[in-house]
């Protein structure tokens, strides 16, 4: 008998991820779309072997529904890259200086950098290169951990140009993204207040993995999942995850609700692809996963 009000007062903006959370700003397909209107999405690759990760996510934001995928990668890359993807285009951009150069195409409109790019001094480059281009950003993997001790850098960094950024850091990740500098957020007693925090002070939406992965937005909502079975835990799933975000927010999903949606997809993919899955077993669960949810939520149901 608790008013509604109430709860949501209590809560402080806490709910389980379910479809209901996000579901109203999903980016349905449209009768009178084409692909041109439903964003072209960026993964900047590692070098010649390292593009496995960048293989699994341009893979995903396409299945996710991004209307074009163009994977950025050094020249070295360019021959495996090629023989490998079909529909998911492949462009030389060597550096930070190659991608600026790709990013003058302002229809490019989101972009994830950080799976097998390694961290360092030629992957900072690249997040400030996309920043600065004011693109939608997804940073996963090294381009967390290449920020290490210097989260208030990084938060400066999104906020001055306003950029839509989404976090997706595992627990080592964000320990050394938020250590020294930024101390107070690990100090926080519980790791949902930790997340809230981290998003507050970056003023980007964090998406800490887990077995009960917690999302939380700059203006303090927070989800957490529940729907991820064990064996999700493998090599390349983050890849994976970070691409489905990249896809959704490049067709216009804002970053939070991408964010929550990723996961949850995430999981229920897991599901479908079964015990002793890996992470390429994902993308084509993902299609199942994808047309039950347009059988229940989508336009005119």
């Amino acid at each position: 008998g608790i008013p509604e009000r109430i709860v949501r007062e209590v809560a402080g903006g806490i709910s389980l991820n379910t479809p209901e959370v996000w579901i109203g700003a999903y980016p349905w397909p449209r009768i009178e779309g084409h692909k041109y209107k439903r964003g072209h999405a960026v993964v900047v690759s590692g070098p010649a072997h390292a593009t496995g990760a960048a293989r699994l996510a341009a893979k995903a934001a396409l299945r996710a529904g991004a209307g074009l995928v163009t994977v950025a990668a050094p020249k070295a890359a360019l021959p495996t890259l090629s023989a490998s993807l079909e529909a998911v285009k492949v462009r030389e951009a060597n550096g930070a200086a190659g991608l600026k150069r790709l990013l003058a195409d302002e229809r490019l409109n989101a972009v994830l950098l950080g799976p097998g790019n390694g961290a360092g001094k030629a992957t900072k480059a690249a997040v400030e290169a996309a920043a600065k281009a004011k693109r939608a950003l997804v940073l996963d993997a090294g381009a967390i951990s290449t920020f290490t001790r210097e989260s208030g850098k990084l938060g400066k960094l999104l906020k001055v140009n306003r950029i839509q950024a989404l976090l997706t850091p595992h627990d080592g990740e964000f320990a050394k993204l938020f250590a020294s500098d930024s101390a107070q957020v690990l100090a926080c007693e519980s790791k949902i207040e930790k997340v809230r925090a981290a998003a507050e002070l970056l003023g980007a939406t964090v998406v800490l993995k887990g077995p009960d992965t917690v999302a939380a937005s700059p203006d303090g909502r927070v989800t957490i999942s529940n729907n991820a079975p064990p064996w999700l835990a493998t090599a390349g799933s983050g890849d994976v995850l970070a691409g489905i975000s990249l896809g959704l927010i490049a067709q216009g999903m804002p970053v939070f609700e991408a964010g929550c949606a990723a996961v949850w997809l995430h999981g229920e993919a897991a599901k479908e692809a079964g015990f002793a899955m890996t992470a390429e077993d994902l993308t084509p669960a993902l299609k199942k996963v994808l047309e039950r949810l347009y059988d229940a939520f989508g336009p005119g149901r």
